[in-house]
């Protein structure tokens, strides 16, 4: 057969209902499947108080197209029954540019977010995108902003602290200055939506960056374990547990949302649950 004839050639019903399959499941289904998938970090460096403590973290919510204010009340709610000691959310709340309805609209709702040692939030791109300034005042509005400040956990004597840094597409980075007040002997989680700010030049020690942005590629190719889109400059910041080269640790949510085109394929979405552990040095 030739190729033309083969190109040309008139697809068959069983092919036609096996395509319209795929992508059916790609956008109306996987899209919406939500994961909570648990993770279990351990750090020399951590108070053995804190060996446990368990860290609810929720990103790319992409409140908008396909994406409705009840989808991201069943997120809060899931997010509130999880049990974590504390939920921190990852920045890109909305999804479109210039419009303050879905922030205003977004906000209302993640404002009923509740844990018993704090919810800690950052914004991302997309929030920015949206208006710039809206998306800051509603982040210190909500009394969960850690961006350029610095929040602080206890457990008996021991203590964590949970910093926060500006987007580094559209805010300033400013970690450095943000944990200068910090004594070196503190932990510290950091919440960067992009996982490329780990790069960025600092001298303060991080003990773990919590990141999102890359919503793990939306697309993942079976068997090759690789995303064809990853939108940062480090494509090995693609999802899960990272490392920079100042060995400091990178964790990468697969998100909830979507961008640039409505499916996800071997990537769920997901509520990820970081359990932080206590090891030995």
């Amino acid at each position: 057969m030739k190729l033309w004839d083969t190109i040309n050639k008139p697809i068959t019903r069983k092919a036609f209902l096996a395509t319209f399959a795929g992508a059916f499941y790609t956008a109306a289904v996987e899209r919406y499947w939500i994961a909570v998938n648990e993770y279990n970090i351990s750090f020399p460096r951590l108070p053995r108080q804190f060996d446990g403590f368990r860290i609810g973290f929720l990103s790319d919510i992409h409140l908008g197209l396909f994406m409705p204010g009840a989808w991201v009340d069943a997120i809060v709610d899931r997010a509130n029954a999880l049990g974590v000691d504390a939920l921190v959310l990852g920045g890109d709340y909305v999804h479109a540019r210039k419009t303050d309805h879905e922030l205003l609209l977004v906000w209302s709702k993640l404002k009923k977010l509740s844990a018993p040692s704090g919810v800690f939030a950052v914004n991302g791109n997309h929030d920015h995108w949206a208006n710039h300034d809206l998306s800051l005042r509603l982040l210190d509005s909500s009394g969960f902003s850690v961006r350029h400040k610095v929040a602080t956990v206890n457990r008996g004597r021991a203590t964590i602290a949970i910093a926060g840094v500006g987007d580094l597409w559209e805010d300033e980075f400013l970690l450095d200055e943000t944990l200068k007040d910090i004594p070196d002997s503190v932990f510290r989680i950091v919440l960067a939506h992009n996982p490329d700010s780990a790069d960025l030049p600092h001298t303060s020690r991080v003990d773990l960056f919590l990141s999102g942005h890359t919503h793990g590629g939306q697309v993942r190719i079976p068997f090759l374990n690789w995303s064809p889109v990853i939108p940062v400059k480090n494509k090995a910041y693609d999802l899960g547990l990272k490392q920079n080269t100042a060995e400091e640790k990178i964790f990468i949510s697969k998100g909830l949302g979507w961008a640039i085109l409505p499916i996800r394929f071997n990537v769920r979405p997901e509520i990820a649950i970081i359990t932080l552990r206590s090891a030995e040095p």
